[in-house]
């Protein structure tokens, strides 16, 4: 993989509040993924990196697409067996963070101005 695609990967996955696009592309990766190994999701990385062609100038979409794989694929090299999100302490995480997130009271909206 080039040094940009590592780049771009990186920072697909720093924190930060996704779009709905980047969710539904980590879920479908998911997805895709449980029941692969190591070796198959690598595959699957190197897939669409190979028909994405320049990934910076990819959707948002796209580059969650890939930073999950990456980190999927990077998961599975020291884990020996296949994926299963439900065991990913990870996407565990993510939707407990979610969870709590929609639980969390919102501030108020504003009162239009009077005049």
């Amino acid at each position: 993989m080039k040094d940009d695609a590592e780049d771009v990967l990186e920072a697909a996955l720093e924190p930060h509040e996704p779009a709905a696009a980047e969710i539904e592309a980590r879920r479908r990766v998911r997805d895709r993924a449980t029941g692969m190994t190591h070796h198959a999701a690598r595959a699957a990385l190197e897939a669409l990196l190979a028909d994405t062609g320049d990934l910076e100038s990819a959707d948002a979409g796209v580059r969650a697409e890939a930073a999950e794989w990456q980190r999927i694929s990077d998961l599975l090299l020291d884990h020996g067996g296949p994926y299963a999100p439900d065991t990913d302490a990870y996407v565990q995480g993510q939707l407990t963070a979610r969870h709590h997130h929609r639980d969390r009271p919102r501030p108020p909206v504003p009162s239009p101005p009077s005049g």
